[in-house]
C-alpha cells in the first residue's frame, strides 16, 4: 500500500463498544472519531460489526518444508487471513525440522513472500525433535527470523535435564520454551481420553495425569531457573489448577487453550470419525467447562488454534491408523464467539486480549496485539457477529479439510482483515 492510500472503516463497534469511524492512512491508524471525512478513501460500511486488533496465533502448523501436500506457508497464511489473523507462529515439526538458523530463515522468508500475514517461526528445542540434544537455540534467535519461542510440539521434552538446560539457555535473551505436555510412557498406544467413553469403546486411554505431571514438573523447573515456560494446548481441569497455582506464586508461566478443547468432548469419539482424533485428545464436559472458566478469569492466557492440516488419506481411514490433528484457523473466532462471548464469559475487548494482545506479548511479536488507536499499526480484523452459517469446508482456503465442525452451525464471520493497512480479506474474499 502506498502512503497516499486511505481506508475509512465507518461505524464499527471498536472492541464491541461504541460505534466509531477508523481512518487508515498507509500502514497506520490515522484517526478515530465520529463523522470522519472520507474524501479519497475507500469506505467500508461497518455498522453492526466488531473491529478487533488483528488476531495472533501462537500455535500453527504450516507443514512447509516437507509436507506441502497438507499445507504450505502460502495456503496456511491465506487461511489465517480468512480467519482474521495477521500473525502466526509456525511450529517446528517440519521436514527437515526447524532446528537450525537455515530452516527457520527459510520459513520466515516464505512468510514474507506470501503477504497474507506475518509468520514468526518457532524453533525446535532439541535436534530433530529427538529430545536428547539441544538445538541451535542461540543461532536461531540471532538469525534474520529472530526466534524467541522454542518448542518440540508434537513431542514432549520429557527429559528433565534437557528441559532445565533449555530454560536456562533462553533466559539469556528472554526466550520462552513452549511445552507439549505429554508423558510418553503414560500414553503409549493411547487413542483417546482415558475415561468412561474409552472404557466403553475399548480404546486405549490417554490419562489426564500424563499432561498434568509434565506441567507440574515444568512450572517447578521454570521457577527454579526463573525462566519462561508456556504450556501448549491445555486440556484438563487438573492442568488448569496447576497453572493457576504456579501463577499465584508469581512464576513465569503462561498457557494456551485451543478452540476445539473449548467446545468438543470425548463423547464425539463414539462415532469413530477420525476427524475427532487429536493430540491432546478431546476431554470431558467437566474439563471443557474448567477450560472456559480459566480462559475467562485469565488463568489461561490465550487461545491458540493448533491448526494441524492433514491430507484426506491420513484422516479418511480407520481410527487407529488416522493422524492426529484438526485445522482451525478459519473457524477459531467463530468458536470463541460461540463458547465464550455468546455465553457471557468474555466481552469482545477480552477476546482481543486473549487472541491478540497476550499471544503477541508471549511471542514478543512487535507491531501486533496493539491497541486500536491513532499512530498504531493498522493490523485489524472486522467481524460480523450476527452472521450464522453451517461450516462448509469445501469453501476453506486451507489445503486440508480436516475440520471437526463440518455441518455445525457457528456464529460470526470475518469480513475484512488488514495487515499494516493493506486489505488481505475484503468482503469475505481474499485480496
Amino acid at each position: 500500500m502506498s502512503q497516499s492510500e486511505r481506508t475509512l472503516i465507518r461505524g464499527a463497534g471498536v472492541l464491541g463498544g461504541a460505534r466509531r469511524d477508523v481512518l487508515i492512512e498507509g500502514e497506520t491508524i490515522a484517526e478515530i472519531g465520529v463523522g470522519l471525512a472520507a474524501e479519497g478513501a475507500t469506505v467500508v460500511e461497518a455498522a453492526g460489526r466488531v473491529l478487533l486488533p488483528g488476531l495472533v496465533d501462537l500455535h500453527t502448523h504450516l507443514r512447509e518444508p516437507g509436507r506441502e501436500d497438507s499445507e504450505t506457508v502460502r495456503t496456511g497464511t491465506r487461511a489465517a487471513a480468512a480467519g482474521g489473523f495477521t500473525a502466526v507462529h509456525a511450529m517446528a515439526n517440519t521436514f527437515p525440522v526447524a532446528d537450525t538458523a537455515g530452516v527457520v530463515e527459510q520459513v520466515w522468508r516464505l512468510g514474507r513472500e506470501s503477504g497474507y500475514c506475518d509468520v514468526q517461526p518457532v524453533g525446535a528445542v532439541t535436534v530433530g525433535l529427538a529430545g536428547s540434544q539441544l538445538a541451535e537455540l542461540g543461532a536461531m534467535h540471532d538469525s534474520a527470523a529472530g526466534v524467541v519461542v522454542f518448542s518440540d510440539d508434537g513431542k514432549c521434552v520429557d527429559d528433565a535435564v534437557i528441559m532445565r538446560r533449555a530454560l536456562e539457555y533462553v533466559k539469556a535473551f528472554d526466550g520462552v520454551i513452549a511445552q507439549h505436555a505429554q508423558e510418553p510412557r503414560l500414553t503409549e498406544g493411547a487413542q483417546m481420553n482415558e475415561g468412561v467413553v474409552s472404557a466403553e469403546l475399548g480404546l486405549a486411554g490417554w490419562p489426564a495425569v500424563a499432561e498434568e505431571s509434565i506441567i507440574a514438573r515444568d512450572v517447578l523447573l521454570a521457577a527454579h531457573v526463573d525462566s519462561r515456560v508456556h504450556i501448549c494446548h491445555l486440556s484438563t481441569a487438573g492442568s488448569v489448577e496447576l497453572v493457576r497455582w504456579a501463577k499465584s506464586k508469581g512464576w513465569r508461566v503462561t498457557a494456551e487453550v485451543t478452540p476445539h478443547h473449548l467446545l468438543l468432548t470425548d463423547e464425539l469419539v463414539r462415532s469413530y470419525d477420525p476427524v475427532y482424533k487429536v493430540n491432546p485428545p478431546l476431554r470431558t464436559e467437566r474439563d471443557v467447562l474448567a477450560l472456559r472458566e480459566a480462559l475467562a478469569d485469565g488463568t489461561i492466557d490465550c487461545v491458540a488454534t493448533d491448526h494441524a492440516p492433514h491430507p484426506h488419506e491420513d484422516k479418511d481411514c480407520e481410527w487407529g491408523a488416522a493422524a492426529m490433528g484438526m485445522i482451525g484457523l478459519e473457524t477459531a473466532l467463530s468458536v470463541v464467539q460461540h463458547t465464550m462471548v455468546d455465553t457471557g464469559l468474555l466481552t469482545w475487548a477480552q477476546v482481543a486480549d486473549r487472541m491478540s494482545t497476550r499471544p503477541a506479548a508471549i511471542g514478543r511479536l512487535a507491531g501486533h496485539g496493539r491497541p486500536i488507536a491513532p499512530g498504531e499499526p493498522a493490523n485489524l480484523t472486522l467481524l460480523d457477529p450476527a452472521h450464522r452459517a453451517e461450516v462448509d469446508p469445501s469453501g476453506f482456503v486451507s489445503r486440508s479439510r480436516n475440520t471437526p465442525y463440518r455441518g455445525r452451525e457457528l456464529p460470526g464471520r470475518v469480513t475484512h482483515t488488514w495487515l499494516r493497512g493493506r486489505a488481505t480479506l475484503r468482503d469475505g474474499e481474499l485480496v
